[in-house]
C-alpha cells in the first residue's frame, strides 16, 4: 500500500507539481519564447524550429529534474483508450564516457507510431505502417509515476501517413475550432468587440464500480469483459436507496485519498466524490474546463482509477453494466459556450425572457439538437452503452431537450406571440424551521430522464457512457452547433434591421423545432409513443447508429465544417462494426468456457450428491420428496442451459466463416445476443439452487457487499 504524505495533504502545494504549464514555461523559458509558445497556443499557427528546440530542452530538464527518464507521445487511438511508446532521453556519451541526456524540438513535436496496428477502418493496411503523432501544445505535458518509472507524456494528435485523423483528439480541435469562429460571428453581431476567442467548457461527471481484486480475479467475465455475464441478484440491491450519498467506506476513503492526490498532482481539478445509486458504485467530477483539455484529463482520470484502485487491491470497473439488475455507469457531459472575456453564452441571467443573446443561441442549439438527433445519438453509441440507455435508470435512447418550467413558458410565449412578456421565478425555499434560513429557489427543477438537459448555464448531456471517450460527444456537438450559428449568421449579417431579423429568426427556429423539447418522465412508455408521434429518431443500439455517420446530411455536416472527411466517417463506421462484433465475440467465448468448465460441472457435482442423498433417504423409508423436487428443478436448469450452450458454439461456428463487418455485427446482435441470455438465464437460476460453497465464483453479494 502507498502512502503519499501521510494523512496531510495541501492541495495548493501538490496540485499541477507533475505538469508543465504555462507557470513553469515563463520560469524557464527565454521571454521572447515564452511568447511565442503562448501566442500560438491562443492563436494557432506552430513554433519555429529553434524555439521547439529551447521548449523541447526546458521540457526535459524539468522532467529529468523530477526523475523520468523516458518521455512518450501520449495519444487517444480509436480504441477508445489512450497508447503511449516510451523513448529514454538517452543520447550520445561524452569524451570521458558519461551519458549525455538529449530531447530535440524534432522528437516533441513529431513521432512515428506503427498506424497499421490500431483501429483504421481501412485507413491503413497492414503492410502501410506509417502514422504520425504530433504534439497539441494546448495540452500540457505531463509525468506520469507508474511501475515503469516516471515518464514525461506528450499530449498529441495520431494521423495517418496520407493525413486522415486516426484519433479522437484532432476532430475534436477541428471542432473546437469550428464553433470558435462561428460563434465569434455571432457574439460580433450582438455587439461584443472584446472577445478573441469562444471557446468550449466542458465537466465531465465519471461514474465507476470498485470491487475486491482477489474475487474480481475469480471471475473469467471480468477479467476478458469488465462486465459479469453469469449472476443472479443478491436479496438486497439499490431498493432502499441508502447507498446514493452515503457515508464513504473506510477502504474506498482511502482509496479516493490517494486517488485525489494523484490526480491534482496530474493538474486535474477533481473536486466532487459521492456513492453512487449502486452499491458498489461512486462519482467523481472534476472543475469545468477547455473541452480538449477536459477530455485528456477524463482520459487520465480512468486511467488513474484503475492504477490506485490496484494498489488497494481493488479493480476498478468502468464498463457501463457491469452487473444486470443494478444501475449501470454513465459520463454526464456538461457543454457550454464562454467567450475569453467573461461570457457565458448559455447564462440566461435574472430575465431571460429580456435575453435576446442568451435566447437565440439556445434557439440555435434547439436547432441543431433536432437537426442532428441522430448523430448525437451516435456520438454516445458503445456497445457497452446498449446494456444503459432506456434501461430506467439512464437517459432513453429518444433525443429530447429539458429546458424547464421557466423556459420552456418563454419558449411558448415566443412561439405564440413573438414576444415573452415575463418569466417565472423560482420564489423562496420555506421549510417551516425558523433556525434554517430561507434563500431563494431556483427557477425550475432537474429532469434526471433527460439526454440533454439545460442545467442552469450549460447543457448536460446524459448519454456518454463511462468508459467511453468524452470527444466523440463533444466534437459532434461542437460542429453541430457551428453548422446552426453558421446558417443564423449568414442571413444575420445580410440583415437590413438586425433586431427584426433575430427576432423572426428565434421565433422561426423555436417554432419549427419545438418538437425536440420535452420537460416529461423520459422512462416512460407514453412518451417513447410521444416521441413517434413527433416524428423523433429511436435508434436501439449501436451498430443501427452507426449507420448515420455515412448520411449525405452527416458527411455534407463534417466536411463543410471540417471536421471528419467522408473517408474518415466510413471508417469510424466500419470500426464501430468491427469492434462490436469483437466484443460481444469475446463475451460469447468467456461465457461458453464459464459454462462448461466452471458452472456445468459444479452443478453436475451438487446434483450428484443431491441424487446421492435422495437414493439415502429413500431406501431409508424417509419421505425425500423436497429432495427430489431440488433435483428436478436442478436437472430441468442444467438441461435448458446445455441446450443453450450447444446453440451457442454452433452460432459462434457461423460467425467465423461471415467476412462482412456489418453483416458479422448485426449477426451478433440479432442471433448471438438473445442465446447469450438464453444461456444466462438457468445459469442464474442454479446459482440459487446450488450449495453456496458449491459455486465456482463470487456471487454479486460477494462482489458489491463484501468489497
Amino acid at each position: 500500500m502507498w502512502n503519499y504524505m501521510g494523512n496531510n495533504v495541501n492541495v495548493e502545494e501538490i496540485f499541477g507539481q507533475n505538469v508543465f504549464t504555462l507557470a513553469k514555461m515563463r520560469e524557464r523559458l527565454p521571454k521572447n519564447v515564452y511568447k511565442e509558445v503562448v501566442n500560438v497556443t491562443e492563436h494557432g499557427g506552430e513554433l519555429s524550429k529553434e524555439s521547439a528546440d529551447v521548449v523541447a530542452n526546458a521540457m526535459k530538464e524539468w522532467a529529468v529534474e523530477h526523475g523520468a527518464t523516458h518521455y512518450t507521445h501520449w495519444f487517444q487511438p480509436l480504441t477508445g483508450i489512450t497508447a503511449e511508446k516510451h523513448d529514454s532521453f538517452v543520447g550520445s556519451a561524452d569524451k570521458d564516457g558519461r551519458m549525455l541526456t538529449s530531447f530535440s524540438g524534432k522528437e516533441l513535436i513529431k513521432g512515428e507510431p506503427d498506424a497499421s496496428s490500431f483501429p483504421s477502418g481501412g485507413l491503413r493496411a497492414t503492410f502501410e505502417a506509417r502514422g504520425y503523432t504530433t504534439w497539441d501544445i494546448t495540452s500540457p505535458a505531463f509525468l506520469k509515476e507508474s511501475g515503469a518509472g516516471v515518464t514525461l507524456c506528450i499530449p498529441t494528435a495520431f494521423c495517418s501517413y496520407t493525413g486522415e485523423a486516426l484519433d479522437k483528439k484532432t476532430p475534436l480541435l477541428r471542432s473546437m475550432e469550428a464553433i470558435n469562429r462561428e460563434a465569434l460571428r455571432i457574439v460580433r453581431l450582438f455587439g461584443n468587440t472584446t472577445a478573441t476567442k469562444v471557446n468550449v467548457s466542458v465537466g465531465p461527471e465519471q461514474e465507476y464500480f470498485l470491487v475486491d481484486w482477489d474475487k474480481s480475479m475469480k471471475r473469467e467475465d471480468l477479467i476478458f469483459t469488465g462486465r459479469t455475464l453469469f449472476g443472479a441478484q443478491p436479496p438486497k440491491g439499490q431498493e432502499m436507496e441508502d447507498h446514493y450519498f452515503g457515508v464513504i467506506r473506510e477502504r474506498v476513503g482511502e482509496f479516493m485519498k490517494d486517488l485525489n492526490v494523484e490526480l491534482w498532482k496530474l493538474g486535474v481539478p477533481d473536486k466532487t466524490q459521492h456513492n453512487e445509486v449502486a452499491p458498489g458504485q461512486h462519482e467523481l467530477a472534476p472543475v469545468y474546463e477547455t473541452a480538449n483539455i477536459a477530455v485528456d484529463h477524463n482520459q487520465i482520470i480512468m486511467e488513474t482509477m484503475k492504477r490506485v484502485a490496484e494498489h488497494h487491491h481493488m479493480r476498478c470497473l468502468l464498463h457501463e453494466k457491469p452487473f444486470a439488475g443494478v444501475n449501470g455507469s454513465g459520463k454526464h457531459d456538461n457543454w457550454s459556450l464562454c467567450t475569453d472575456d467573461g461570457i457565458n453564452l448559455l447564462d440566461p441571467g435574472d430575465t431571460p425572457n429580456k435575453n435576446v443573446q442568451f435566447l437565440f443561441v439556445l434557439a440555435c442549439i434547439l436547432k441543431a439538437v433536432d437537426t442532428h438527433a441522430d448523430l448525437l445519438r451516435q456520438s454516445a453509441s458503445d456497445v457497452g452503452n446498449d446494456h444503459r440507455l432506456g434501461a430506467n435508470e439512464a437517459p432513453p435512447a429518444i433525443i429530447s431537450v429539458f429546458l424547464g418550467e421557466q423556459l420552456e413558458d418563454v419558449v411558448r410565449q415566443l412561439i405564440e406571440t413573438g414576444v415573452a412578456k415575463s418569466s417565472k421565478k423560482g420564489g423562496k425555499l420555506k421549510t417551516g424551521v425558523s433556525t434554517l434560513p430561507e434563500f431563494e429557489k431556483d427557477a425550475t427543477d432537474r429532469n434526471r430522464t433527460s439526454p440533454f438537459a439545460f442545467t442552469g448555464n450549460k447543457f448536460e448531456f446524459r448519454m456518454v457512457g463511462s468508459s467511453d471517450s468524452m470527444a466523440s460527444s463533444n466534437t459532434t456537438l461542437n460542429t453541430i452547433v457551428a453548422e446552426a450559428f453558421c446558417e443564423a449568421a449568414d442571413k444575420l449579417e445580410k440583415a437590413k434591421n438586425f433586431d427584426e431579423a433575430v427576432h423572426d429568426l428565434i421565433k422561426e427556429y423555436l417554432t419549427d423545432h419545438q418538437r425536440i423539447i420535452f420537460n416529461g418522465d423520459g422512462y416512460s412508455d407514453a412518451w417513447v409513443e410521444e416521441a413517434k408521434r413527433r416524428g423523433l429518431p429511436n435508434i436501439a443500439s449501436t451498430i443501427e447508429a452507426a449507420d448515420t455517420l455515412t448520411t449525405k446530411k452527416a458527411i455534407e455536416l463534417f466536411e463543410n465544417f471540417g471536421v471528419y472527411t467522408r473517408t474518415e466517417l466510413e471508417s469510424r463506421k466500419e470500426i464501430i462494426f468491427e469492434s462490436y462484433a469483437k466484443t460481444i465475440n469475446i463475451e460469447a467465448l468467456t461465457m461458453i468456457d464459464m459454462a462448461s468448465k466452471q458452472i456445468i460441472p459444479a452443478v453436475m457435482k451438487y446434483s450428484g450428491r443431491l441424487a446421492k442423498d435422495v437414493n439415502e433417504i429413500t431406501n431409508a423409508g424417509v419421505d425425500a420428496s423436497v429432495q427430489l423436487q431440488e433435483l428436478k428443478d436442478i436437472q430441468s436448469n442444467l438441461s435448458l442451459m446445455k441446450k443453450a450452450l450447444d446453440e451457442l458454439k454452433k452460432l459462434e461456428a457461423k460467425a467465423a466463416k461471415i467476412d462482412d463487418q456489418r453483416e458479422l455485427a448485426f449477426f451478433y446482435k440479432d442471433k448471438v445476443r438473445p442465446v447469450m441470455a438464453a444461456l444466462r438465464e438457468p445459469a442464474d437460476a442454479l446459482e440459487m439452487l446450488v450449495d453456496k460453497k458449491d459455486w465456482p465464483f463470487p456471487t454479486y453479494a460477494d462482489l458489491l457487499f463484501e468489497g
